[in-house]
């Protein structure tokens, strides 16, 4: 359901009728400490407890993972859902009237609601159903196929719900609508009865299958997945898209397999559902299956909210459709994975065998030895690309080349990159280790002409009396420079958030400095700072900004992605007080340290493109890039003696 976007008031109603030690007790043990409770936090393992419930703040707070936020963050961040799905939840338990932003769109939604809890009970309903129909008479094929073909027991079927649709082509209709009184137009829209296309009246969907349920993240039958048990094509039928369920956004069994991600820290992804079935009845619990589509973005970001490495294992079969299917898969999440923001790695089973085949012969513990030791999707897709060909062959060389450089090309990582170009040199190089740098070199050249074909001038050196400290850019610098500029920013931007009396200060020297935050959450951050300062009216009072944190917190609850890697700064602990208490030199050091930051960028560029500027050729050239890395060179002397004493110590 397309849910519009709720009115400020029905949030701020729900936030103040939800109270957030009600709300959590029903996942914590809380124990009053103070005028707070604590416990154990749910957000991570711990022994001791380190999570803290403020009933007057109507805020928690973990001291131990950095988790915190109020009654719907909560919710949301434990149950892994929306924003308006969680205040819709919380509105209906504490009575709240919803209102959406738009007066028209109220009834369409109470409708839609309506809808939707209509279509969770005659869904429910016929899952019973099923599950009645499978041990009567008629459903004896259907659980001998169960229990020996696919060797289930008894306790697995249940936990599935694992049913048979009768062989009648009105059997399910006559029962929910003769029996059960469901209106025949919410059979239809749960998917289960289409209309005759003559002679009016509908017919089941499913009709002489093993009845498979579909169910959402928290449990509830959506839809149905039914397997023939004769030659009936399709072998498997889904059921059609509704107002509950897309199948490119659905996962078999994640209802069952999040807690198991979360523990684990990563997610197994098969073809089918009696993979899943399989790997879950032999105890390996973060399991899910694609529901036989190509694995989808949406899919995969549904996994990813469970596992904190982002740990990804597609396990498709080893025949050619597994790995078409791998392929396409990879292809969906391609750009996540250059990036680094998945760890994907892929798994074919020996001999050709899917999941399920591989448990009849072999253990849980071999399987587990085989997800340990899966290869990542690069060095998969590396020997897919090798595989069948002859590199002692000319055109097998040249396409193999190709298709690797056209890989590594996508790298965004320049480390991984490296160590992948360095492992198909290798590759290339057939054993003969006098080839690798050459391999590299023509590796590196196609991958980045200008990077690889890079030659400082020799009259470089002479400008400065042939010294090269003075010249020389630190060698992996970066680490540092981001590790200063980090806790630089994330400082200014406390201050600002507790110390009101010290915004104004910051706002002045940014602006006089032409400075920007560097690093995008703390950019986006303040970005929402200044959207909230200038809805506060033209004279932008930064001192004055009323509630500013709670204000933020409810501007976040939307944006899961930024939020975790800023949502510490809300709080302060008692090293944070301690920082905060010299704010005026904390702020100035912060601020000057933001500016070497931005000078040593700019210095590192002049002096690389004056390296790269023959003198002779362009002599003009030359000299502006020479007087412009130099400039650089002389402010980043007068602000280091400004500092009146190191970040670093500070930090």
């Amino acid at each position: 359901m397309q849910i519009p976007r709720l009115h400020p008031d029905t949030i701020e109603e729900v936030k103040l009728r939800a109270d957030i030690v009600d709300v959590v007790s029903e996942y914590v043990v809380l124990r009053k400490r103070g005028k707070d409770f604590v416990g154990l936090c749910p957000f991570h393992d711990e022994k001791s407890p380190s999570f803290t419930v403020s009933q007057t703040k109507q805020m928690y707070y973990c001291f131990g993972c950095q988790a915190g936020g109020n009654a719907i963050k909560f919710v949301m961040e434990l149950g892994k859902r929306s924003f308006a799905d969680v205040v819709l939840d919380l509105a209906r338990r504490y009575q709240v009237p919803i209102q959406t932003l738009e007066p028209e769109q109220r009834q369409e939604l109470q409708r839609q609601l309506s809808l939707r809890e209509q279509l969770y009970e005659v869904l429910a309903s016929s899952a019973q159903f099923y599950q009645h129909a499978l041990r009567q008479s008629q459903g004896q094929k259907a659980l001998q196929y169960l229990q020996s073909n696919r060797q289930l027991k008894e306790e697995t079927i249940q936990q599935f719900g694992l049913g048979y649709a009768p062989a009648g082509w009105e059997t399910l209709y006559r029962y929910l609508v003769d029996d059960k009184h469901y209106p025949v137009q919410i059979l239809e829209k749960a998917g289960l009865i289409k209309p005759r296309r003559e002679g009016g009246g509908y017919y089941d969907v499913f009709r002489d299958r093993l009845m498979i349920p579909i169910r959402d993240v928290q449990g509830r039958v959506i839809a149905f997945g039914g397997r023939t048990l004769t030659d009936e094509q399709p072998k498997y039928l889904n059921s059609p898209e509704t107002e509950l369920f897309s199948k490119g956004k659905t996962l078999f069994a994640l209802d069952r397999a999040k807690d198991g991600i979360s523990k684990l820290d990563r997610a197994v992804v098969v073809e089918g559902y009696f993979d899943a079935i399989a790997l879950h009845a032999a105890g390996i619990n973060n399991a899910v299956a694609s529901l036989g589509t190509a694995l989808s973005l949406e899919q995969v970001r549904l996994i990813l909210r469970y596992t904190e490495s982002k740990q990804l294992i597609l396990n498709f079969d080893a025949d050619k459709a597994g790995i078409n299917a791998a392929e396409r898969a990879i292809g969906e999440i391609a750009e996540l994975a250059y990036k680094g923001e998945v760890q994907l790695k892929i798994l074919n089973l020996p001999d050709g065998k899917d999941a399920d085949e591989y448990l009849h012969s072999h253990t849980p513990e071999d399987y587990g030895e085989l997800l340990k030791n899966a290869p990542l999707w690069l060095d998969w897709q590396i020997q897919q690309i090798i595989q069948d060909r002859d590199l002692k062959q000319a055109t097998d060389f040249q396409q193999v080349t190709q298709q690797i450089v056209k890989l590594l090309k996508n790298i965004a990582n320049s480390d991984t990159r490296n160590y992948y170009v360095s492992y198909c040199a290798e590759i290339l190089s057939l054993g003969d280790t006098r080839l690798i740098p050459l391999r590299v070199e023509n590796l590196l050249t196609q991958i980045a002409p200008a990077a690889a074909t890079y030659s400082r001038p020799v009259s470089a050196k002479k400008a400065w009396g042939g010294g090269k400290s003075s010249l020389s850019i630190p060698n992996s610098s970066l680490p540092t420079e981001r590790s200063l500029l980090e806790h630089a920013e994330a400082l200014l931007l406390r201050i600002y958030l507790h110390c009101p009396e010290q915004r104004q200060m910051i706002v002045d020297e940014l602006e006089e400095r032409d400075l920007q935050f560097s690093l995008s959450h703390h950019r986006f951050l303040w970005q929402q700072i200044l959207e909230i300062s200038s809805g506060d009216g033209e004279t932008k009072n930064f001192a004055s900004l009323p509630n500013l944190i709670s204000r933020l917190q409810d501007r976040f609850l939307e944006f899961d992605s930024e939020i975790g890697l800023i949502s510490h700064l809300f709080h302060v602990d008692e090293k944070n007080q301690k920082e905060i208490l010299r704010t005026g030199q904390v702020v100035q050091a912060a601020i000057a340290c933001m500016d070497l930051v931005m000078l040593e960028k700019r210095y590192r560029h002049f002096l690389e493109l004056w390296q790269q500027t023959d003198p002779e050729a362009e002599p003009e050239r030359y000299e502006y890039y020479y007087q412009a890395f130099y400039t650089e060179k002389i402010k980043l002397q007068q602000i280091d003696r400004q500092r009146l004493f190191s970040i670093t110590e500070l930090l």
